[in-house]
C-alpha cells in the first residue's frame, strides 16, 4: 500500500501546485498583457467626478442618449450573469417582444428587420459597455432629434469614438456607450 499511496500522494501535490498556482499565474500574466487596460477598469469623469467604468454598462434610457445592451441584472457590477433562459423560452421571447417594441416607440424611423439583436438581448454578463458600430448608427436620428443636431454630427461622434478589432484581428469594432455619451453631452454644451 506504501508503494502505491506516497506516489499518488506526491503527484496529487505536484499538480495541485501545478493545475492551481502556476497555470493560474500564468493566464493571469497574459491577461494582463493582452486585454485592454490589463483588465482593469478605468475610471471615466466628468468635471472631476468618477460617471462609471469603461468597462461596465450603464443603464441610459433618456432619447438623448445611446442606449446600450440591456442587462438580465440590472447592471449591477458586484456580479454579473445573463438570464439563463434558451432562445425558445416564452419568458425570453416575451422580454425580447417587449424590448423590440419599446425600440420602435422611441425610434419610429427604424424598421423592425433593421434593429441589432444586441440592443434587445441582454449579453452573457449583462454588463457588456460597448455597441456594435450599426447599434450606436441606428439610434443615431433619435438623438439628432432629442439634441436638436444633424445624423451627420451625431455620426460623426459615432465615428471618431469607434474602437477597431482586438490587436486589429479579434473582434468587431466597437463603441463604448459611456464615452459615446459623454462626448455627445460635451458637443451640445
Amino acid at each position: 500500500m506504501k508503494t502505491n499511496l506516497i506516489p499518488a500522494l506526491r503527484m496529487s501535490t505536484v499538480m495541485l501546485v501545478l493545475c492551481s498556482g502556476l497555470y493560474t499565474l500564468v493566464v493571469l500574466g497574459f491577461a494582463k498583457v493582452v486585454a485592454p487596460k490589463g483588465g482593469a477598469a478605468e475610471l471615466i469623469e466628468r468635471d472631476g467626478i468618477p460617471v462609471g467604468a469603461s468597462n461596465v454598462g450603464q443603464l441610459f434610457t433618456s432619447d438623448g442618449y445611446f442606449h446600450g445592451r440591456p442587462s438580465a441584472i440590472d447592471y449591477n457590477a458586484e456580479g454579473s450573469g445573463g438570464s439563463n433562459k434558451g432562445p425558445s423560452n416564452p419568458d425570453h421571447l416575451a422580454t425580447v417582444q417587449a424590448r423590440i417594441d419599446t425600440f420602435l416607440v422611441h425610434n419610429p424611423g427604424v424598421q423592425r428587420a433593421d434593429i441589432p439583436s444586441e440592443l434587445v438581448t441582454a449579453s452573457g454578463s449583462g454588463l457588456d459597455p460597448h455597441l456594435s458600430v450599426k447599434a450606436a448608427t441606428v439610434q443615431a436620428e433619435r438623438i439628432a432629434l432629442a439634441r436638436g443636431l444633424t445624423a451627420t454630427s451625431v455620426q460623426e461622434l459615432i465615428d471618431s469614438h469607434t474602437d477597431g478589432p482586438l490587436l486589429g484581428l479579434f473582434g468587431p469594432s466597437t463603441v463604448n456607450v459611456l464615452e459615446l455619451n459623454l462626448a455627445l453631452d460635451a458637443a451640445t454644451k
